[in-house]
C-alpha cells in the first residue's frame, strides 16, 4: 500500500541525517520525493492514510528537523492534489499545510507555498486546491518580520494570478468555492491590512497604496468572473474588499475620477526586476468598478465610507471631473469580459453623472478638450458595442440614450468630429443610421437656435452658422462617407442584412427630412 511505503521512506529519509552522511541523505530525499510524486500522478485507494502519514511525520517529535526542511518543498504540492479526493481528505491536508506553516521559516514557506500555486494552476483551477494555500499564506505573512513589502511584491503577482485565472475559470455552479476562494483573497488582504498598522509612516505608505490596489484589482476580478451576471450573489466581497478602500483613505470622486488610483500608483517604489504593477493590470477598472458597486448596494458604499449622491453632486458640478469619470467607463464597455449586468449598471452611472446637467454648460470653455477626445471617442465606441449587445430592445434604447446624451454634451466642434468618427467606424448598418439620425437632428436643432436679441440678427445668425460644423459644407462629408466609403464597395446601409428591410433611401431622408423619422431603428425592435 501506498501509505506504508510513504512511511518506510519517510523514516529512511530521517534516518539518513542522523548519520551525517551527505550523499546518503541526497538520495534518500530524492527517493522520498520520487516517491510523493508517483502517489500524487495518481492518487491511491489509501489517499487519506497517506496524508496522516505525511502530517505524522511532520508532527513527530522523532523526525530529524533538517529532513523535514528538506521534504517540506514538495509537501504542499502532493497534499493539495488530495484535497478534493473527500472531505476528510481536505481535512487533513489543510492540517499538514497549517503544520508546516508553524514549523518553517516564513520566508522559506513563502516561497514554497507560492511555488505550490504557481505549479498547480497548469493543473487544475478547482478553486478547492487553492482556498487551502491562500488561508495559510496569510498566516505566513503576519508571521514575517523584515522586508515585508519586498516579501509581498514577490508573493502578490503568483497570488492574484491565480485568483484571476480560477475565478475566470470556475463553473456559476460552483457558488461555495468561489465564495471561498474570494474569502482567501479577502483573508490575504487582511494580513497585509495587519501589518500596515504596525509599520513606520514611510513604509506604511506604500504598503497601504499596495493594499488599496490590491484591493481594486479584486473588485474588477469579482466582477469579471461568471457570477457576476447575478450582482447581489457577490455583493458580499464587493463589500468586504470596499473596507480596504476606506482604511486607505480612498474616496469615490478620487476613484471615478483616477485621480486616487494615480495617487496610490505613484507611491509604488519601482526596482530592477519588480513587476508588481503588471499584477494590479485591472486596477484602474477596479476604481469605478468599486463606485458602480456602491450605485448597486448601499452596504458596498456603506463599507467604503461614502456616499454615491453626493460624490455625483460633485462630479456633476465640475466639468473637468465630469469628463475625467466619463473616461473612467471606457474599458468596462469595450470589454467582453465584464457582463451585461455589470454594463448595465455602468450605464446608470453614467445617465446620473450626465443627468441634471444642461448641455449649454456641460463643458468649461477653459477645458482643453482635445485631450479628452480619445477617451470620449473610446466611451461611446464602447457604449456602441454596448447598445448591439444587450438582451431586449428597451435596454438597446435606455444605452443609446446614454450615448446621445454624452455625445449632446459635448461642444458643438467637438459634436460633429465625434459623430463622423463614429459613423465613419460603425460596423453596424442599422447602428449607423441611428448615428445619422442624430446628425439630423442637429441640423434641425441648430437650424432654429435662437439668435440673442438686441444686435444685427442676421449678422449675428451667419457668424453663429459658419462656427458651427452642423451649418458648414462639412456636414456634406458625412453623407459623402456613407455613400461612397473610403475602402470602396457598396454603401453600408442597412438592407438584407440585418432585422427590419430598408432601403439607401432611409439614410437620405435622415438628412433632408424635418423630424426624426422611425424606420431605421431595427435594432431597438421596431
Amino acid at each position: 500500500m501506498s501509505a506504508s511505503r510513504l512511511k518506510e521512506s519517510l523514516q529512511a529519509c530521517s534516518k539518513s541525517f542522523e548519520t551525517g552522511d551527505i550523499a546518503e541523505s541526497d538520495e534518500a530525499v530524492a527517493g522520498a520525493v520520487s516517491l510523493l510524486d508517483s502517489i500524487a500522478e495518481a492518487p491511491p485507494p489509501d489517499a487519506e492514510d497517506v496524508l496522516i502519514e505525511i502530517d505524522r511525520f511532520l508532527s513527530s517529535q522523532q523526525s530529524n528537523r533538517m529532513a523535514v526542511d528538506a521534504l517540506s518543498l514538495e509537501f504542499p504540492k502532493v497534499v493539495i492534489r488530495f484535497a478534493s479526493l473527500s472531505d476528510k481528505c481536505e481535512e487533513i491536508a489543510g492540517d499538514v499545510i497549517k503544520n508546516l506553516v508553524g514549523i518553517c521559516n516564513p520566508r522559506d514557506m513563502l516561497s514554497i507555498l507560492c511555488e505550490a500555486l504557481d505549479s498547480h494552476i497548469n493543473v487544475s483551477r478547482a478553486p478547492i486546491y487553492y482556498v487551502l494555500l491562500l488561508n495559510e499564506l496569510s498566516k505566513v505573512f503576519r508571521r514575517i518580520q523584515r522586508r515585508q513589502i519586498e516579501q509581498l511584491k514577490v508573493a502578490l503577482p503568483v497570488i492574484l494570478k491565480v485568483i484571476y485565472e480560477v475565478s475566470s475559470d470556475t463553473d456559476e455552479g460552483d457558488r461555495n468555492s468561489l465564495d471561498e476562494l474570494f474569502g482567501a483573497a479577502y483573508s490575504i488582504g487582511t494580513s497585509i491590512q495587519k501589518i500596515c498598522e504596525e509599520l513606520e509612516e514611510r513604509m506604511k505608505q506604500e504598503l497601504c497604496a499596495i493594499l488599496g490596489l490590491y484591493a481594486l484589482q479584486n473588485i474588477a476580478l469579482v466582477s469579471r468572473s461568471r457570477r457576476a451576471h447575478r450582482a447581489s450573489s457577490l455583493c458580499l466581497h464587493v463589500v468586504e474588499f470596499s473596507r480596504f478602500l476606506r482604511f486607505c483613505g480612498l474616496s469615490y470622486s478620487g476613484l471615478i475620477t483616477g485621480s486616487d488610483f494615480n495617487s496610490i500608483a505613484g507611491k509604488i517604489s519601482k526596482m530592477d526586476g519588480d513587476d508588481v504593477m503588471a499584477c494590479f493590470s485591472f486596477a484602474l477598472d477596479g476604481a469605478s468598478l468599486a463606485v458602480i458597486w456602491g450605485l448597486i448596494s448601499d452596504k458596498v458604499a456603506d463599507a467604503a465610507g461614502q456616499q454615491v449622491d453626493a460624490t455625483l453632486n460633485i462630479i456633476r458640478n465640475h466639468s473637468n471631473k465630469r469628463w475625467l469619470a466619463v473616461c473612467m467607463l471606457k474599458s468596462i464597455f469595450s470589454s467582453i469580459h465584464y457582463p451585461w449586468e455589470i454594463k448595465s449598471h455602468s450605464i446608470d452611472l453614467l445617465l446620473s453623472i450626465m443627468g441634471g446637467v444642461d448641455p449649454k454648460e456641460a463643458y468649461d470653455k477653459s477645458i482643453d478638450f482635445a485631450s479628452f477626445m480619445p477617451g470620449i471617442f473610446a466611451v461611446l465606441k464602447g457604449i456602441e458595442r454596448t447598445v448591439i449587445g444587450a438582451p431586449d430592445a428597451s435596454s438597446r434604447k435606455r444605452t443609446f440614450g446614454a450615448l446621445r446624451k454624452v455625445v449632446s454634451s459635448l461642444p458643438c466642434s467637438e459634436r460633429f468630429d465625434v459623430l463622423k468618427a463614429l459613423i465613419t467606424n460603425s460596423v453596424s448598418p442599422s447602428m449607423m443610421a441611428l448615428l445619422v439620425d442624430i446628425v439630423k437632428e442637429e441640423i434641425h436643432v441648430e437650424s432654429h437656435q435662437k439668435i440673442t436679441p438686441g444686435a444685427d440678427e442676421t449678422t449675428k445668425g451667419q457668424i453663429y452658422k459658419e462656427s458651427c460644423p452642423f451649418w458648414t459644407p462639412h456636414v456634406l462629408d458625412v453623407v459623402e462617407l456613407i455613400l461612397k466609403p473610403p475602402q470602396g464597395g457598396p454603401p453600408p446601409l442597412p438592407e438584407h442584412s440585418e432585422p427590419g428591410k430598408q432601403t439607401k433611401r432611409v439614410c437620405l431622408k435622415r438628412i433632408h427630412s424635418e423630424k426624426p423619422t422611425q424606420s431605421g431603428y431595427s435594432l431597438f425592435g421596431h
